[in-house]
Protein backbone atom coordinates (compact mmCIF):
# COMPACT_ATOMS: atom_id res chain seq x y z
CA UNK A 1 0.00 0.00 0.00
CA UNK A 2 3.25 2.32 0.39
CA UNK A 3 3.34 2.62 -3.65
CA UNK A 4 -0.55 3.57 -3.46
CA UNK A 5 0.51 6.45 -1.28
CA UNK A 6 3.09 7.33 -3.39
CA UNK A 7 1.66 7.04 -6.92
CA UNK A 8 -1.13 9.26 -5.50
CA UNK A 9 0.61 12.26 -4.00
CA UNK A 10 2.97 11.61 -7.13
CA UNK A 11 -0.07 12.64 -9.08
CA UNK A 12 -1.36 15.11 -7.14
CA UNK A 13 2.41 16.53 -7.84
CA UNK A 14 2.57 16.45 -11.45
CA UNK A 15 -1.75 17.81 -11.09
CA UNK A 16 -3.05 14.47 -12.72
CA UNK A 17 -6.40 14.32 -11.34
CA UNK A 18 -7.49 10.85 -12.96
CA UNK A 19 -4.25 8.87 -11.45
CA UNK A 20 -5.28 9.98 -8.13
CA UNK A 21 -9.18 9.18 -8.51
CA UNK A 22 -7.80 5.83 -9.70
CA UNK A 23 -6.26 4.92 -6.04
CA UNK A 24 -9.40 5.62 -4.40
CA UNK A 25 -11.90 2.75 -3.96
CA UNK A 26 -15.41 2.95 -5.57
CA UNK A 27 -16.89 3.69 -1.70
CA UNK A 28 -14.25 6.10 -0.67
CA UNK A 29 -15.06 8.46 2.49
CA UNK A 30 -12.81 11.54 2.17
CA UNK A 31 -12.78 14.40 5.01
CA UNK A 32 -10.85 17.27 5.24
CA UNK A 33 -11.42 20.44 7.54
CA UNK A 34 -12.27 22.67 4.06
CA UNK A 35 -14.93 20.07 2.45
CA UNK A 36 -15.94 18.28 5.15
CA UNK A 37 -17.43 14.58 4.14
CA UNK A 38 -16.94 13.75 0.89
CA UNK A 39 -18.05 10.31 -0.89
CA UNK A 40 -17.62 8.50 -3.70
CA UNK A 41 -17.27 11.13 -7.13
CA UNK A 42 -18.10 13.67 -5.06
CA UNK A 43 -14.14 13.05 -3.52
CA UNK A 44 -12.45 12.29 -6.89
CA UNK A 45 -13.78 15.21 -8.17
CA UNK A 46 -13.12 17.49 -5.87
CA UNK A 47 -9.40 16.39 -6.59
CA UNK A 48 -10.47 16.75 -10.35
CA UNK A 49 -11.38 20.34 -9.29
CA UNK A 50 -8.52 21.23 -7.59
CA UNK A 51 -5.71 19.74 -10.27
CA UNK A 52 -7.75 22.11 -12.65
CA UNK A 53 -7.70 24.97 -10.84
CA UNK A 54 -4.13 24.84 -10.52
CA UNK A 55 -3.04 23.99 -13.79
CA UNK A 56 -0.26 26.44 -14.94
CA UNK A 57 -0.07 28.31 -11.58
CA UNK A 58 2.56 28.60 -8.93
CA UNK A 59 1.45 25.19 -7.17
CA UNK A 60 4.12 22.48 -5.54
CA UNK A 61 3.26 19.43 -3.14
CA UNK A 62 6.11 18.20 -0.95
CA UNK A 63 5.81 14.12 0.26
CA UNK A 64 7.53 13.84 3.41
CA UNK A 65 6.70 10.93 5.45
CA UNK A 66 4.75 7.79 3.55
CA UNK A 67 4.37 4.81 5.83
CA UNK A 68 1.65 1.81 5.38
CA UNK A 69 0.76 -1.56 6.07
CA UNK A 70 -1.73 -3.90 4.06
CA UNK A 71 -4.80 -1.83 6.72
CA UNK A 72 -4.13 1.64 7.44
CA UNK A 73 -1.14 3.99 6.05
CA UNK A 74 -0.45 8.00 7.11
CA UNK A 75 1.49 10.97 5.18
CA UNK A 76 2.78 14.48 6.06
CA UNK A 77 2.95 16.60 3.24
CA UNK A 78 2.98 19.91 2.56
CA UNK A 79 0.74 22.08 -0.62
CA UNK A 80 2.93 25.59 -1.58
CA UNK A 81 0.27 27.48 -3.75
CA UNK A 82 -1.48 31.06 -4.33
CA UNK A 83 -5.40 31.06 -2.75
CA UNK A 84 -7.50 32.68 -6.02
CA UNK A 85 -9.46 34.86 -4.43
CA UNK A 86 -7.26 36.94 -1.97
CA UNK A 87 -4.17 36.28 -4.35
CA UNK A 88 -2.31 35.11 -0.68
CA UNK A 89 0.82 32.70 -0.54
CA UNK A 90 -0.49 29.41 0.85
CA UNK A 91 1.92 27.15 2.30
CA UNK A 92 -0.36 24.53 4.14
CA UNK A 93 0.94 21.45 6.23
CA UNK A 94 -1.15 18.47 6.17
CA UNK A 95 -1.22 14.74 8.27
CA UNK A 96 -3.22 12.44 6.51
CA UNK A 97 -4.58 9.33 7.54
CA UNK A 98 -5.70 6.28 5.14
CA UNK A 99 -7.82 2.77 5.28
CA UNK A 100 -7.23 0.84 2.50
CA UNK A 101 -9.82 -1.86 1.06
CA UNK A 102 -9.73 -4.44 -1.92
CA UNK A 103 -6.05 -2.68 -2.66
CA UNK A 104 -7.71 1.01 -3.09
CA UNK A 105 -8.06 3.71 -0.54
CA UNK A 106 -11.22 3.03 1.11
CA UNK A 107 -10.73 6.20 3.87
CA UNK A 108 -8.91 9.76 3.15
CA UNK A 109 -8.70 11.86 6.14
CA UNK A 110 -6.75 14.96 5.89
CA UNK A 111 -5.85 17.06 8.86
CA UNK A 112 -4.75 20.45 9.14
CA UNK A 113 -4.74 23.78 10.98
CA UNK A 114 -7.58 25.07 9.64
CA UNK A 115 -7.05 28.44 11.51
CA UNK A 116 -2.98 28.89 10.48
CA UNK A 117 -4.29 28.10 6.90
CA UNK A 118 -7.32 30.79 7.50
CA UNK A 119 -4.72 33.24 8.35
CA UNK A 120 -2.58 32.47 5.18
CA UNK A 121 -5.82 32.82 3.04
CA UNK A 122 -7.71 35.59 4.44
CA UNK A 123 -4.83 37.65 6.64
CA UNK A 124 -6.33 39.73 9.12
CA UNK A 125 -10.02 38.63 8.80
CA UNK A 126 -8.75 35.16 8.83
CA UNK A 127 -6.82 36.26 11.88
CA UNK A 128 -10.16 37.48 13.85
CA UNK A 129 -12.88 34.39 12.10
CA UNK A 130 -10.57 31.49 11.21
CA UNK A 131 -10.98 29.75 14.63
CA UNK A 132 -14.92 29.71 14.88
CA UNK A 133 -16.96 27.27 14.37
CA UNK A 134 -18.80 29.48 11.82
CA UNK A 135 -16.09 30.13 9.72
CA UNK A 136 -15.54 25.76 9.33
CA UNK A 137 -19.27 25.89 8.29
CA UNK A 138 -19.28 28.84 5.72
CA UNK A 139 -16.30 27.47 4.03
CA UNK A 140 -17.64 23.54 3.76
CA UNK A 141 -20.53 25.74 2.26
CA UNK A 142 -18.59 27.66 -0.35
CA UNK A 143 -16.13 24.65 -0.85
CA UNK A 144 -18.90 21.89 -1.59
CA UNK A 145 -20.85 25.10 -4.18
CA UNK A 146 -18.05 25.29 -5.89
CA UNK A 147 -17.67 21.73 -6.30
CA UNK A 148 -21.28 21.18 -6.98
CA UNK A 149 -21.02 24.01 -9.68
CA UNK A 150 -17.55 22.14 -11.12
CA UNK A 151 -19.75 18.96 -11.50
CA UNK A 152 -22.60 20.81 -13.06
CA UNK A 153 -19.89 22.40 -15.72
CA UNK A 154 -18.31 19.01 -16.23
CA UNK A 155 -21.40 17.17 -16.59
CA UNK A 156 -24.17 19.41 -17.76
CA UNK A 157 -27.15 16.63 -17.29
CA UNK A 158 -26.73 16.20 -13.87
Amino acid sequence: MQKLIETFYSAFANLDAETMAGCYHDDIVFEDPAFGILKGDKARNMWRMLCESQRGKDFVVETFKMEANEKKGIAHWEAHYVFRKTGRKVHNKINTEFEFRDGKIIKHTDHFNLYAWSKQTLGFQGTLTGWTVFFKKKLNAQTNKLLSEFEKHKNPDR
